[in-house]
């Protein structure tokens, strides 16, 4: 047994092998010792020779799943070693092989995943020049390609599809430094992968058998080297090498696996992991919710989990094209208006289940019963929404109603083919129902009769032999026998053959209960094989229909999310956005779509923004802290994001001028493991704004600066906004609480200053969380710190503090600079600032 777990530990020498022994998983020597520490298991140990033992750990087999996400989420790779044969057939050692390989991106497990978000992996080559990428969702059949200019379009590409695990070829990574940089910032699994699986003819050839065409070509794909195909070859690459993993690792049908779809990186609005964190889109920002809320969650009122997903990738990659937009508005416009027909749409796909996840389980051995009967209830659940979708005009919704037509035929074959309810196991028996197969029900009468037959036989043998203590009796070891007992054993018939003895009786069994007793023992194991067959035919009948059951989930879950849409602008008094080729962004009693739910509509203070007009390219927001400054900057990025979603928006009424990129710089962190101190990291996250921001980007800056002196800080907010106003031209808002640099506004043409007003009352501050034109004259931080429980007296001496500071610093001269354009101020280093002193001191 050790020696045929070793050969396949060698087949899989990167992978946890779990190996099945009985009713447990167990793994073996270092691999025994990693699933003890990761799973806090006991340690055990096998003997195998004399004074020798290896070290062992066991998982019972009906908790694998439990523990074997736990070895996934921490990014291990595990092969499962399964019997392949029936132990009671077997002569020998039983027969094992690796059924399956899981991996972070291969799972299709429900226990596994996550509802409502996919489970990409991916696949990616690169030439130094341009790269190639391939994507999949296993669970869910979605295949896509990319490629573009590396490396810098590398990374856009993983930030909009955010893959759980990356298969790379096997080389050398210092070659490749500028594109493993990309990928480790993915934050995502990376699996070195037989680089000669990304060899462009191999790569091209499984590509094609696995699509079954001649030909690339109709994908956008290419399989030749060089010259004006790079990129599409290089995406061939890519692809080519992800089927052959997923087939090396799922050793199954991969049917589902086939509507590959080119993706340009050039469409859409590009949101990074750093913007999507600081705007509170995926989890949930400090300043941006008070009660743990992001953006998906209030907007995510599907009632599917393929609708689900698609929202969320709706929201990691929106349009950026006003035609595109406008179709996705009217769409959600048209069920907005159209209230009885939303309602009853919404009803319905509140009872369908994950048609995507079916089909996905289904086209894999792990598919099981219960999985095709959700689809036959998914699929009965279909047309009854149908009259309702169709009664919707606009042009997006008029294309689904023709999509959501499942094959016909296969719901009612479902339904007469699948008792009720559905066994977990296909191999246990009890899944067809009577009358649907021929073979089943005559092997299911034919046990019926012989059970009857056997009933029956002891009142006949008792008649036949005249013995009255005779009976008829059934036990797992000895299996049907006739017993009498010794006292009228001399009675018992010529044809009764001894099949046991016991103290006080002798136990016999003749020719014809031999035959009825072969025929009932077997007849549930040839039942179950026969229903087992039966169920293999209902699973490829569904994989025939693959394609256009996939369109028909794409379609709801699309209908799904135009329905939720409309319902959070109804519930959430939403209006719909103009959305323009210009660059004006004018937005009018905007509200922060998170925070309002968090405070509750009433409380919450809706502002204006007005930027990208004339003069007003660049906002510095000045004001108090806790005022609202945060919220104001990140509430118009979130309408953007909504506006280019084809959302509606939160605002009496908003015109959003096209944006290409939103850049944040926003929060005090640091990585310290990696050498980053809190200002480098925000400085990092500066240039990084200052590199690729475009005309046509949106720029959102949240206190640049604080992180070191002031002085130094000051001098460089300065010197961004500058350039931001120079050379960059990005639509811009710049929060701070260096007041000094609301002189930019006289000094630069399209630079203004708005302000978060606050009320004085004597020492009381009264925060107005209203935005308006001009500059705040101060940032109440100690009325803050006061709010927030800090001492009187430290409250009275920083107020001590803070007048020798303004006095000190009343007497400092500006110090001016020309540089071919009108006079610009920047802050003095010129003069010392002397401090207060209090008397017990002096």
């Amino acid at each position: 047994m050790m020696r045929q777990y070793q050969a396949l530990k060698d087949e899989h020498p990167h992978a946890i092998v779990l190996f099945r022994l009985g009713d447990f998983f167990e793994a073996f020597f270092d691999d025994a010792k990693l699933v003890a520490r990761e799973l806090q298991l006991t340690l055990t140990s096998r003997p195998v020779a004399k004074g020798r033992r290896i070290p062992m750990c066991g998982i019972p087999h009906h908790a694998l799943p439990t523990y074997l996400r736990r070895l996934i989420d921490r990014g291990h790779r595990v092969a499962i070693c399964d019997q392949v044969e029936d132990p009671r057939q077997a002569r020998t050692l039983v027969r094992r092989e690796v059924v399956r390989v899981v991996t972070p991106g291969t799972v299709i497990e429900d226990d596994l995943l996550t509802a409502c978000e996919n489970n990409f992996i991916a696949a990616a080559w690169s030439d130094g020049d341009v790269f190639g990428i391939a994507l999949a969702d296993v669970s869910t059949g979605e295949f896509l390609a990319a490629h573009g200019a590396a490396p810098r379009r590398l990374e856009e590409a993983l930030v909009r599809w955010r893959p759980r695990e990356i298969v790379v070829p096997d080389v050398d990574r210092s070659s490749r430094a500028h594109e493993y940089a990309a990928l480790d910032g993915a934050g995502a699994v990376l699996t070195p992968y037989d680089a000669r699986r990304f060899d462009i003819a191999a790569a091209a050839g499984e590509l094609r058998a696995h699509l079954g065409v001649a030909t690339l070509e109709a994908f956008g794909l290419d399989d030749r080297r060089g010259g004006v195909g790079r990129g599409p070859a290089a995406a061939t690459v890519a692809a080519g090498a992800l089927v052959q993993y997923l087939h090396a690792t799922h050793r199954g049908s991969l049917t589902h696996l086939r509507a590959l779809r080119l993706v340009p990186l050039e469409d859409g609005l590009l949101l990074d992991d750093a913007t999507r964190r600081a705007l509170g889109l995926w989890s949930a920002g400090r300043h941006d919710s008070q009660d743990g809320r992001t953006l998906v969650e209030v907007l995510d009122l599907t009632e599917t989990a393929m609708g689900a997903r698609l929202l969320r990738r709706w929201l990691s990659q929106p349009l950026a094209a006003v035609p595109q937009i406008e179709q996705r508005q009217d769409a959600v416009q048209a069920l907005l208006e159209a209230g009885a027909a939303r309602e009853s749409i919404r009803a319905r796909l509140h009872h369908l289940g994950d048609l995507e996840r079916l089909l996905g389980r289904l086209s894999h051995d792990a598919g099981g019963p219960r999985d095709l009967a959700g689809l036959r209830d998914t699929l009965e659940a279909i047309p009854p929404l149908v009259p309702a979708a169709a009664s919707l005009t606009a042009a997006a919704l008029r294309r689904l109603p023709p999509v959501l037509s499942p094959p016909p035929g296969l719901a009612d074959r479902l339904r007469h083919a699948l008792a009720e309810p559905a066994p977990p196991s296909p191999r246990d028996g009890g899944l067809i129902r009577p009358g649907f197969d021929a073979d089943v029900d005559a092997l299911r009468e034919e046990a019926r009769e012989s059970k009857e037959w056997m009933a029956r036989r002891e009142a006949a043998e008792r008649q036949r032999t005249g013995i009255r203590g005779l009976k008829v009796g059934f036990n797992q070891v000895m299996g049907y026998y006739i017993e009498v007992a010794k006292s009228q054993s001399h009675l018992a018939p010529a044809d009764y053959v001894r099949k046991g003895t016991l103290a006080g009786a002798e136990r016999y069994i003749t020719a014809d209960m031999k035959e009825h007793e072969v025929r009932i023992l077997s007849a549930q194991e040839r039942i179950n094989a026969r229903e087992y067959e039966v169920f293999r035919a209902l699973r490829d009948a569904v994989r025939a229909d693959t394609a256009p059951l996939q369109a028909c989930a794409g379609a709801l879950a699309e209908l799904d999310v135009y329905a939720a849409l409309a319902e959070v602008a109804v519930r959430n008094a939403f209006v719909r956005p103009r959305v323009t080729d210009g660059r004006e962004i004018r937005i009018t009693g905007g509200r922060h779509p998170v925070v309002e739910q968090a405070m509750g509509a009433p409380r919450f203070v809706p502002n204006d923004v007005v930027l990208g007009s004339t003069a007003r390219d660049i906002l510095i927001v000045t004001g108090p802290n806790f005022g609202g400054k945060s919220t104001y900057i990140r509430q118009a990025a979130l309408l953007v994001v909504l506006a280019q979603l084809g959302c509606f928006v939160p605002a009496r009424d908003a015109q959003i001028g096209l944006v290409d990129r939103i850049f944040t710089r926003v929060g005090a962190t640091d990585d310290l493991a990696a050498g980053r101190s809190t200002f480098l990291s925000e400085m990092i996250e500066v240039a990084r704004v200052l590199t690729q921001a475009t005309d046509r980007s949106l720029v959102i800056l949240d206190e640049v600066g604080r992180g070191t002196s002031t002085y130094d800080g000051m001098s460089l907010a300065w010197a961004v906004v500058e350039d931001l106003h120079d050379r960059v031209r990005a639509r811009t808002l710049f929060a701070t609480h260096y007041h000094e640099l609301t002189e930019l506004a006289a000094q630069l043409d399209r630079v203004a200053n708005v302000q978060v007003l606050v009320r004085e009352e004597g020492h009381e501050v009264v925060f107005l969380h209203r935005v308006a034109d001009g500059a705040a004259a101060s940032s109440y931080g100690i009325h803050v710190a006061r709010l927030a429980g800090v001492p009187d007296a430290v409250i009275r001496r920083a107020r001590e503090v803070l007048g020798g500071l303004e006095r000190a610093a009343a007497g400092a001269a500006p110090v001016g600079r020309s540089a071919g354009r009108r006079q610009r101020r920047g802050p003095s280093r010129g003069q010392q600032l002397v401090l207060p002193l209090p008397h017990a001191r002096r």
